[in-house]
């Protein structure tokens, strides 16, 4: 594999994240847009993780924890960089900073039709909960 290297986002890094995750990530969110990642960053500087090969973004995810839980979001690798574990890196890293938080389990949002995903979170050691559903309130107006 190229020289991977995994960094914290900063806030100059969010035009990059936001036009890598248009192209490399499954959907978008009601968060993906300048104001939400920028309130990720200032937050928690540390959550939002980057693989970078050769200098070049190649990977994301988002490493949320909240005191009590750790949340995965928005792990994405660029389609000519898959399968060459850099996601897998990027989930190392994730639990190496909740370990370090005193995290104890770390859950992750993926899309059930999102196929690809769900065999790679399954490789990963992650599997569904079926007694649990995602219940949701848009807070906007």
């Amino acid at each position: 594999m190229s020289d991977l290297h995994i960094r914290h986002a900063t806030l100059p890094d969010i035009g990059a994240v936001l036009r890598f995750w248009r192209e490399a990530a499954e959907g978008t969110s009601i968060s993906d847009d300048r104001d939400g990642v920028a309130r990720l960053v200032t937050r928690d500087p540390e959550a939002l993780l980057l693989a970078e090969c050769d200098g070049v973004l190649a990977g994301t995810v988002i490493a949320g924890f909240d005191g009590w839980r750790c949340h995965l979001y928005r792990l994405a690798v660029h389609p000519d960089r898959r399968r060459q574990g850099i996601g897998g890196a990027l989930l190392t890293a994730a639990e190496e900073r909740f370990r370090a938080l005193g995290g104890r389990r770390g859950d992750a949002m993926v899309l059930d039709r999102n196929e690809p995903a769900r065999q790679a979170w399954r490789a990963a050691g992650y599997a569904p909960e079926p007694q649990w559903s995602r219940w949701v309130r848009h807070l906007d107006g």
